[in-house]
């Protein structure tokens, strides 16, 4: 066990992050006997993790981060850094660890607020751990302001203070920031990796892991979600009907709406088990009185909280809504693949006839035209367009194409 077990079908990068885990403790151990650093370190003070989406940007961030932090009693005999059950490792992992910040966007951006109080603790050296860490989930998001915070520590940072920076390719980052990170990419994880996974970590079935590893092409959390979650099954049973119910514009329309309305359904019952959490939370930390009244002075403390989260529901909407998207792609992909006899598997087994019907039906350009669609409604909703709208519009796209 370790904590490069997480990390689905990336023995490479795992490897990889090993070594430069080993060579980080060798900077520590040397630094605390006051010898000079080894020479050759696979070592270095920010990284970039890219690759598709649910190939586990983040979760091999924060393996690494707690590789970093690991201060298991076997490294001293010669074991690898990553143990995942020493103190380091566990706090690491779970998030609570005293130095690893992770920053993650709330709303559709990373705003210089949010980087500023982090970028300041970069500059320091590590309270408890053995290195300080910062963890940027969602780097691609990072406005023109956060950026450039971002960078000017980059350029000169702390000894001991590693960036990890998450990000799905290469060109969502600044070409400033990327030039000063070592670049890891990491791959699709295979069907038979991710259902390997489900049965071992979630105790799926064998055949509902499979199902649920191939109708998500190898997004990890999209399929243990798939998988553990009935409702997430449902949402997604309903997308895939969507290509049979826009033939007329009444059709097209009603569509949209539900497609919407189930996107704010399934955001809005997670926001708000956080939300409530995170309000009594902070209630009891200011000293609330019973019935909840709060003392005078931080009426302004709450509102910060309620406009934070209500740019989280939004983001989580359009996640949602994201989501949907992604699937009624892979129904078209299928289509497609029918259409040119292309011998490929099936993402999408549940609902052949209805990829066959379609495939018979219409074109190869029709289909590509459709898939456009998709893509343009996806681009609309990054540019913050009402949701409804690009929907709307994307519906009636699928309907002409």
């Amino acid at each position: 066990m370790s904590v490069w077990d997480d990390l689905v079908g990336q023995d490479r990068l795992s490897a990889q992050l090993d070594a430069a885990a080993r060579d980080a403790d060798a900077f520590v151990t040397a630094a605390a006997a006051g010898a000079p650093p080894p020479e050759g370190s696979k070592m270095t003070h920010a990284w970039l993790f890219t690759g598709p989406p649910g190939a586990g940007h983040t979760t091999a961030a924060r393996a690494f981060a707690a590789a970093l932090q690991c201060v298991s009693p076997d490294r001293a005999l010669g074991g690898s850094p990553g143990c995942g059950f020493c103190d380091g490792c566990h706090t690491t992992l779970v998030g609570t660890h005293a130095d690893v910040a992770t920053i993650a966007a709330v709303g559709t951006q990373i705003r210089v607020d949010d980087m500023r109080d982090t970028v300041r603790k970069s500059f320091t050296s590590p309270a408890n751990g053995r290195w300080q860490v910062i963890l940027v989930e969602d780097a691609e998001r990072l406005n023109e302001r956060s950026a450039n915070a971002v960078l000017k520590a980059v350029e000169e940072p702390a000894p001991r203070t590693v960036w990890l920076l998450c990000a799905p390719s290469l060109d969502d980052v600044l070409p400033t920031i990327r030039s000063r990170c070592r670049h890891v990419s990491l791959l699709t994880p295979s069907v038979d990796a991710v259902a390997d996974m489900l049965v071992r970590r979630e105790g799926v079935e064998p055949d509902v892991a499979v199902a649920a590893a191939r109708a998500t092409q190898g997004h990890i959390d999209r399929a243990r979600r798939l998988a553990t979650d009935p409702r997430a099954r449902e949402r997604r049973a309903a997308v895939l009907r969507l290509p049979l119910r826009v033939e007329e514009i009444g059709g097209c329309l009603k569509a949209a709406q539900e497609l919407v309305d189930a996107a704010t359904e399934g955001s809005k019952q997670l926001a708000e088990e956080i939300d409530v959490k995170e309000t009594e939370e902070l209630k009891a930390a200011l000293g609330a009185a019973q019935g909840g009244r709060l003392p005078r002075g931080t009426a302004g403390v709450m509102k910060d909280l309620e406009a934070m989260q209500k740019r989280r529901r939004t983001r989580a909407q359009r996640d949602s809504l994201d989501l949907a998207l992604a699937d009624l792609t892979g129904f078209y992909r299928d289509v497609l693949a029918l259409q040119l006899g292309s011998g490929v598997a099936l993402a999408n087994t549940e609902v052949q006839d209805s990829l066959e019907r379609l495939a018979r039906g219409t074109t190869p350009e029709s289909t590509l035209r459709r898939i456009d669609a998709i893509a343009a409604c996806r681009d609309a909703l990054d540019r913050n367009v009402s949701p409804l709208l690009a929907v709307e519009a994307m519906t009636m796209a699928l309907r002409a194409g």
